[in-house]
């Protein structure tokens, strides 16, 4: 895979954070992706929030699976420790990194695809183990990499790129993380910037399983019924020579409405995504008012966005198992072979 690299000079103007860095420092390489499409919001962000948060880039683990929304950590902290794992695997893997150091800013990038399918029980497991992860799910209800197939979050009713309407139920990623653990929980829009860095500078400074799904459209195969606007229908009513794969260049959805607002946004497509932010006088810490929320506003064909669950006393991974307190990647032989007389007892307790 090759990528086209941003210049490394930067102007002696930019204004650097309190650790020495500017914005810049925490882009990555040039993004690959469509012209307008939501993941780059979503990378902008994380940009936005690890400068304001004066975090050290080389402190960063990201991780992801398979998808154009794994392929989003090549365009954000290119300074930091990456790895791309395998379909649906990212959760396990970032648990045994975070195991072995503890030190780190472990963020995990993972798609619907990627979490909701083939990866559902890894997601579920990373979640109720309270792995100490940022994870976020840029959730956009179809594989792009394949075409546009369904995705498990693509709404009943939504109609394909090839027409075909999907009678499944959707799998609401946010009620799953509530359900198997997570104790820091939110949804928000690739366009809702002013929304998106606090939750995300927000999950950073959690202790724990930190969830953000993220609605980001895709503008080559977010498709709906209705829509003249949509390549289907443009297919449809074009004679064609021949076949070409072409997206034109779209500008980035961008909203901004206030707390407790609803706002219906257009697509490119000529659909509408219809968002309510939650309340100012919300309670997150409020699990069962939470998950009714979320529930309450689905039923109305809302996406509920905002923090809606946070644990104030949550522990990670680390504190259940009361690991060292020192990173198990820097612990010599004299820790780790404490040798016979300690085994013995060991083992005997085990007896």
């Amino acid at each position: 895979m090759t990528y086209l690299t941003k210049p490394k000079l930067h102007h002696p103007s930019l204004h650097k954070n309190k650790v020495g860095y500017t914005r810049r420092d925490y882009e990555g390489a040039v993004s690959t992706l469509c012209a307008g499409c939501g993941h780059d919001s979503i990378s902008a962000a994380i940009i936005q929030a690890a400068w304001e948060l004066d975090i050290e880039p080389h402190r960063v683990a990201k991780l992801s699976g398979i998808g154009c929304s794994s392929k989003t950590p090549t365009y954000f902290l290119g300074n930091s420790h990456g790895f791309n794992t395998v379909h649906g695997r990212m959760p396990s893997v970032l648990t045994g990194a975070n195991l072995a150091n503890r030190d780190l800013i472990y963020l995990g990038v993972s798609g619907d695809g990627d979490s909701a399918s083939i990866g559902l029980g890894q997601f579920a497991h990373a979640m109720r183990r309270g792995v100490n992860m940022l994870y976020i799910l840029e959730n956009n209800g179809v594989y792009g990499l394949t075409k546009g197939q369904f995705s498990a979050t693509a709404d009943a009713g939504s109609k394909s790129k090839r027409g075909a309407v999907n009678t499944d139920t959707a799998i609401d990623t946010v009620s799953l993380a509530l359900l198997m653990g997570a104790t820091f929980v939110a949804r928000s829009f690739s366009g809702d910037k002013q929304q998106l860095v606090p939750l995300i500078k927000a999950a950073i400074a959690h202790d724990g399983a930190a969830f953000i799904d993220v609605i980001s459209p895709c503008v080559a195969f977010n498709n709906h019924p209705g829509s003249t606007k949509s390549y289907d229908y443009v297919r449809e009513h074009n004679e064609a020579v021949n076949r070409l794969d072409f997206w034109p260049s779209r500008e980035a959805i961008t909203v901004d409405y206030q707390e407790g607002g609803v706002i219906e946004v257009p697509q490119h497509d000529g659909s509408i995504l219809k968002l309510r932010k939650l309340e100012a006088d919300y309670d997150p810490s409020n699990k069962i008012n939470a998950i009714t929320h979320i529930a309450t506003a689905a039923a109305e064909g809302e996406f509920l966005t905002g923090l809606l669950y946070l644990d104030p006393n949550a522990e990670d991974l680390h504190a259940h198992f009361k690991t060292s307190a020192m990173p198990l990647n820097q612990l010599g032989v004299k820790e780790l072979c404490p040798g016979s007389e300690m085994l013995d007892k060991i083992n005997a307790s085990l007896r």
